[in-house]
């Protein structure tokens, strides 16, 4: 049986953080306190490719905090792009950790088929 499924994302899992950062060759994502333009933060943050700041998320609440000036100081696709890695990468790890297997395909419109096949592991 298949299912479409939408996902809207809310960070929450630092290992699929990790994951993410690793998947689009990223620095390895750094816990504490971060400066924005607009103040200091405090969570877990990451280094998106051209981006001026880094986005501060912080996993108890799922939220994510950045400032990236309307795109001036980071485009948004680079955001939307570590979003998807982490929506991926979690997903995987929470398949496979129940013992199923994942299959991954990209799709020609930049989004990316998952296939969970319950009961087997990969």
């Amino acid at each position: 049986m298949s299912h479409i499924v939408e996902i809207r994302t809310e960070v929450r899992d630092a290992n699929g953080v990790r994951a993410a950062c690793d998947r689009l060759r990223l620095e390895p994502p750094v816990d504490g306190k971060a400066k924005l333009f607009s103040g200091e933060v405090e969570g877990l943050a990451v280094r998106l490719r051209d981006w001026r700041y880094p986005v501060v998320f912080q996993t108890r609440t799922g939220e994510a905090k950045y400032d990236n000036f309307n795109g001036r100081w980071g485009e948004q696709a680079r955001l939307d792009e570590f979003l998807q890695a982490y929506a991926v990468e979690t997903t995987k790890i929470e398949a496979r950790r129940k013992g199923h297997s994942v299959t991954e395909q990209s799709l020609a419109d930049g989004s990316i088929k998952l296939t969970v096949q319950v009961g087997g592991a990969a």
